[in-house]
């Protein structure tokens, strides 16, 4: 009982001496807020002491035994580190304190530059941050939002088209007669000499296969139009072309130089498409052509249906950006921006354009990279705040089976792809991602749906991209008349 009655007041003891920060919650622009933390001197005192006290326990200072040096010496020795530890504990927990107690939504840890904050010698220690916050908003009505599915039927053309498709794939290349011409999507055989400035000897290669087609190869050279040099050749012609390489392209010798390359025709072979025979039909699994066209039939309804659903997503996603509105976090969004442009920017290199078409393709990517980060984040932060209204959440099972099911796909062991997945840092943005499609599909399953003709939404899309450039068109206008307006406005007042 003395026990129990001893240890009570050591509790009540511990309340009495906790000590409170002062905290002042200010706004500091978009999504951001300021904390001003002020830390009462006493609890800088208890800080250090605590400090002192576990120093002392092990300090060895000459002279006296360990654990047993006196505070003076302590300070005189170890004064300085001291001070820093216990600037750094009081700040670290001084931030988690107040943005706990404040029920702050931070989006990541505040950047707090300690060394320009100094301990005081006497009275508290005042400081302030900025933390960047979730938005604050309100979501629309979950409730019938209005969504078209398209309905889609099979037809006899699109069952032949993906036949002759699937002939090609399985077709040979044969030689073109003596005489003919070079036609689009054929193969050369050639012999190539490519020139590189700068580099006094040639490279040669004979019997090379290229091609014909726009942003074709010649070799490891990217060539723009290459189906344009080559289309109307035959055997024993000879067509020369220079390319400007990028400088970031992805083999280091021909990186910013030009290339001279010369291509002399030897053999011309065409895709010859497989007949449908019994062999061919094994290839796919079926007995005969009939099968072959159900299967195919099968194959084109599970994808109709899933551009379907994907279209239905889409006006979901739409209606969420269009029906909420609040502001997003600048310095995030210029992160996100810059991201994007980054892996626009990589995508295009590869592709090995020309100067002025490399020029243009980044302007592009420039004007529209903080668009897309603004509506990635806007989505984020309106799917997520979905997902908490509903519990919605993504379980172990779920992502293990959607990596499982992937794996199959491309052939690799589901816990290798998830070990990679970890260790590339793209497991999180899968879970992400996961939730969003339950989120979608949330609110498909309380959606009012109508369904409708491709001819019926082909129409409604027309007219909505009409509708766009109008506004597009009108939107130049309404700014200067606005900015005109501003003007007029202000001499009046002026006079």
């Amino acid at each position: 009982m003395a026990k129990e009655k001893k240890a009570s007041k050591e509790k009540d003891a511990s309340k009495e001496e906790e000590i409170k920060n002062i905290v002042t919650v200010e706004e500091a622009g978009p999504c951001k807020k300021k904390l001003i933390v002020e830390i009462p001197e006493q609890a800088i005192l208890k800080a250090t002491d605590e400090q002192y006290r576990t120093l002392g326990k092990d300090a060895e200072v000459p002279g006296f035994r360990k654990g047993r040096a006196p505070r003076r010496l302590l300070e005189k020795r170890f004064g300085k580190e001291i001070s820093q530890q216990t600037k750094l504990k009081l700040l670290a927990d001084a931030c988690d304190a107040a943005i706990k107690e404040n029920k702050i939504d931070i989006l990541r840890d505040p950047d707090i530059d300690h060394e320009k904050i100094k301990l005081p010698e006497t009275g508290a220690l005042k400081f302030e941050f900025e933390v960047e916050v979730r938005p604050d908003f309100d979501l629309p009505e979950l409730e019938n939002i209005p969504v078209n599915k398209t309905t889609f039927e099979v037809t006899d053309e699109q069952v032949a088209s993906e036949m002759n498709q699937l002939k090609k794939y399985s077709g040979v290349w044969a030689p073109r007669k003596k005489g003919e011409e070079v036609e689009d999507n054929d193969q050369v055989i050639a012999d190539v000499l490519i020139k590189v400035e700068g580099v006094e000897e040639a490279e040669k290669l004979d019997n090379t296969e290229i091609f014909v087609r726009s942003g074709g190869f010649v070799g490891s050279i990217p060539v723009e139009n290459l189906d344009k040099l080559l289309i109307g050749t035959k055997s024993g012609d000879v067509r020369e072309t220079s390319v400007d390489v990028p400088a970031t392209f992805y083999k280091e010798e021909y990186r910013g130089k030009k290339v001279d390359v010369k291509i002399e025709v030897q053999d011309i072979k065409w895709l010859k498409p497989a007949e449908i025979n019994e062999a061919f039909c094994k290839n796919f699994g079926v007995q005969n052509e009939a099968e072959l066209k159900e299967k195919i039939v099968e194959s084109l309804t599970a994808r109709l249906e899933q551009n379907s659903k994907d279209e239905m997503s889409e006006q979901i996603y739409k209606y969420m950006l269009e029906n909420t509105s609040f502001e997003l976090p600048t310095s995030i969004v210029a992160e996100q921006a810059q991201s994007i442009m980054q892996r626009q920017y990589t995508t295009i290199l590869q592709k090995g354009l020309p100067a002025e078409q490399l020029k243009e393709e980044i302007e592009k990517i420039q004007s529209t990279s903080e668009e897309q980060a603004k509506e990635q984040l806007k989505t984020f932060f309106v799917l997520s705040k979905i997902a908490e209204k509903f519990e919605i959440a993504v379980t172990e099972e779920e992502i293990n089976g959607n990596i499982a099911q992937i794996a199959i796909r491309r052939g690799q062991r589901p816990e290798k792809m998830k070990e990679d997945m970890l260790r590339d840092g793209s497991l999180a943005q899968f879970s992400m991602q996961l939730r969003e499609a339950k989120c979608i599909d949330k609110l498909l399953e309380k959606a009012k749906i109508t369904e409708v003709t491709p001819e019926q939404a082909s129409k409604k899309a027309d007219k909505k991209k009409t509708k766009a450039k109008d506004e597009a068109e009108e939107a130049p206008k309404k700014a200067a008349a606005k900015k005109t307006a501003k003007k007029t406005t202000k001499k009046k007042t002026d006079e």
